[in-house]
């Protein structure tokens, strides 16, 4: 690792060519409540781009800009600043910790080319902890653990790195030794220098000094552990280990850079953010460890259907993906990752999603809330834009001469619903326009309307999702809203092959009729993830019996037949379609007959399967983590038990530990017996008690449902 830079060369500004390599994308991920917001504020203030630290319990911090934000004490929106650090540009945003935003965590990764996942170093490795660093993983995102809070009672280094070890599975290579424990937490020892840092009487700025006389053992012993981690996983230093007996400086910099960017390891530093202490270290590690972006393979996306490759190159054909769009009072901004080539403002580009062409007002570099304008931006560079009127969170941007589709990030399918009315009638027509802009802007919201009440329904990742998204209409649009309970996203599925249907489709109202005569095999998918939806469609017809166009139009009209199943009209999953016969007219057949044939062919099979009991209603279901008090377990185990809870492990933490007296119940329970859960385990543990969630899809509901 680098020596620490001082206060001339910290705040150095990116050279004016905009180097790639001076650049560093970078994310900020952890738990609630881990000390992101805190972390992400220290390092404004290292850098010299802030000159007040800023405090998430005063409501003062610059990514936490939003009102919901500050009331709640918890990031809800990825927030996008910019800072400099030893002559390099550090694009960084702070992820939501909240399960309930789980796909803005997403929809950031998709576009960094590295991460910080923080976490407590007394709690460990957590629920949502572990969530985040699983869609890390499916990115390819190389991580810098920074194990935060050491300066809390009962904070343990060793504790955390042994949870992230058994529970993310890395090879944690942890180049820190803290000075102190808890409230005595002065400084930590840089084991790749060997040398110690110091935060003294309560400075902002580290002070480098030779490892303590007392600490030179421990030091030199956790040196070795780290040596022969590394050798074990790195050729060339295992090599070097095996003729000196030990690993030099620069060599042990090269390893641990390298196995962080395969991912084969995993760089472990630890501090307290809340004291400013071990940021400076977490930085220059992130310009040190993590890649720029020329370091990253070249983005790949497709063109008619032929993959390509573009490099981070800023004289190549432009491209890039927007990951974030924000509708606000000062205009509507689309934030973005320009992966190839150079956009100006005035210039034109083209959306690959929907085929349009549209033109860049203005180029702005975004610090949270507030903006700079740019003449232009580069490879590399995380940006907002304004003048986009179609561009939608995963949409590609392209040169119009050499177009450019880029795999969009996943979305979660929304599991809560509420209903969602003005409460007067001529407000109507612009709560459905909030309503839409919100979706616009978050697609793990969607709207729907209820085909058989008009009512107009909002459906999210969970409740909290569900209450940011309707105070915000109230709040940004002035708008008085009715909203009734939350309504969970039920399935149906077919358990129960319906061989053999035949149906036939015969109109003739005058002129040109309509005929289509098909015969469908209907029957469960082995796993109902198969396939779109759930769905699969094959045809077996032989001899040309239904042309190629109409087997088609039979399988649009199937999936239009999903829609609605025969249970309670919830969408129908885990079904396999064959076609297996049919017959055509020489002129009333067509495309229209035979998708309508198709539609009221799998309504019919759910209607016959639904009479012999073979239809089954799903429901969704999620995981609970409760972590309360000891003398609590057993309420809620019981409570748990009452809303159907699957209770899969239960333990009370005893001895020494830091957690002693604390127990921790994980359990199945479905989704809507979760609804005011909170309030219920606030009282019942007197507000000591804490829960989080993560969704694990549909499970059969009970048959009296």
């Amino acid at each position: 690792m680098r020596s620490l830079p001082n206060s001339q060369t910290t705040t150095r500004p990116l050279d004016s060519r905009g180097d790639l390599a001076a650049v560093r994308n970078l994310g900020i991920l952890a738990h609630v409540d881990a000390g992101k917001t805190t972390l992400t504020e220290r390092i404004l203030y290292a850098t010299g781009t802030t000159h007040k630290r800023g405090e998430v319990h005063e409501g003062t911090t610059v990514t936490d800009f939003d009102p919901q934000e500050r009331d709640r004490g918890i990031t809800i929106f990825a927030a996008a600043v910019s800072c400099a650090w030893d002559g390099h540009r550090i694009n960084l945003i702070d992820t939501p910790g909240h399960v309930d935003f789980a796909d803005e965590v997403t929809r950031s990764l998709r576009v960094l080319d590295g991460a910080v996942a923080v976490f407590d170093a007394v709690a460990g490795v957590e629920p949502q902890s572990e969530s985040v660093w699983r869609q890390a993983d499916r990115y390819g995102v190389p991580r810098l653990a920074f194990v935060n809070k050491m300066d809390r009672a009962g904070a343990d280094l060793d504790r955390a790195v042994a949870s992230l070890r058994e529970r993310l599975h890395p090879a944690p290579l942890v180049v820190h030794m803290p000075i102190g424990a808890e409230d005595g937490f002065t400084g930590v020892v840089d084991l790749v220098r060997m040398r110690a840092l110091l935060w003294r009487d309560g400075g902002d700025t580290a002070e480098p000094v030779p490892v303590p006389g007392e600490l030179t053992a421990e030091a030199e012993r956790r040196r070795r552990l780290l040596e022969e981690a590394v050798a074990g996983l790195h050729p060339a230093a295992l090599e070097e280990f095996c003729a000196l007996s030990r690993l030099t400086e620069a060599t042990l910099s090269t390893a641990l850079r390298e196995l962080t960017l395969s991912g084969e390891g995993v760089v472990v530093l630890c501090g307290s953010a809340y004291r400013n202490r071990g940021i400076e270290p977490l930085l220059d590690a992130v310009v040190a460890f993590l890649p720029s972006p020329a370091q990253v393979p070249p983005v790949r996306g497709t063109h008619d259907g032929a993959a390509q490759e573009r490099a981070a190159d800023p004289v190549a054909p432009f491209a890039a993906l927007v990951f974030k769009v924000s509708a606000g009072a000062t205009g509507r901004l689309t934030f973005l990752r320009v992966y190839a080539g150079t956009i100006e403002k005035g210039g034109t580009v083209w959306d690959a999603t929907t085929g349009r062409t549209e033109r860049i007002a203005r180029v702005l570099r975004v610090h949270a809330d507030r903006h700079a304008p740019l003449d232009r931006a580069v490879a590399g560079d995380i940006v907002a834009v304004t003048g986009l009127k179609s561009a939608r969170p995963g949409t590609t941007l392209c040169a119009p001469g050499a177009p450019l589709l880029l795999e969009a990030p996943g979305t979660t399918e929304p599991v809560v619903s509420v209903a969602v009315e003005a409460r007067r009638r001529t407000d109507t027509g612009r709560l459905a326009s909030a309503l839409a802009r919100l979706a616009e802007e978050d697609p793990s919201l969607t709207l729907r309307s209820d085909a058989e009440t008009g009512q107009t329904l909002l459906s999210g990742m969970g409740e909290l999702h569900l209450e940011v998204a309707v105070e915000r209409v109230r709040r940004e649009h002035g708008l008085e809203v009715t909203v009734g309970r939350p309504r969970v996203a039920y399935r149906e599925t077919l358990v129960r092959p319906v061989p053999g249907l035949v149906y036939r489709h015969v109109k003739q109202e005058g002129g040109a009729g309509q005929f289509a005569h098909v015969v469908l095999d209907v029957a469960p998918l082995e796993e109902s993830g198969d396939g779109p939806e759930g769905f699969a469609f094959a045809s077996a017809v032989v001899g040309g019996r239904v042309p190629r166009e109409f087997v088609r139009a039979v399988e649009a009209g199937c999936r239009d037949a999903l829609a609605e199943g025969p249970l309670g009209g919830h969408p129908v999953t885990g079904v396999r379609v064959t076609l297996t016969d049919g017959a055509t007219h020489p002129k009333d057949s067509s495309e229209t007959a035979f998708r309508t044939a198709g539609r009221f062919a799998l309504r019919e099979a759910f209607r016959r399967a639904r009479e012999a009991g073979a239809m089954l209603l799903l429901e969704p279901v999620a995981e609970v983590t409760v972590t309360v008090p000891e003398e609590a377990v057993g309420g809620v185990l019981g409570d748990l038990a009452a809303r159907r809870g699957r209770v899969s492990r239960s333990a009370v933490h005893t001895g020494a530990d830091a957690g002693a007296g604390t127990g921790v119940v994980t359990a199945t329970v479905p989704l809507a017996e979760l609804f005011g859960y909170a309030t219920a385990l606030r009282g019942r543990t007197r507000g000591r008690g804490t829960f989080t969630t993560r969704p694990l899809g549909h499970a059969p509901a009970p048959a009296t449902r």
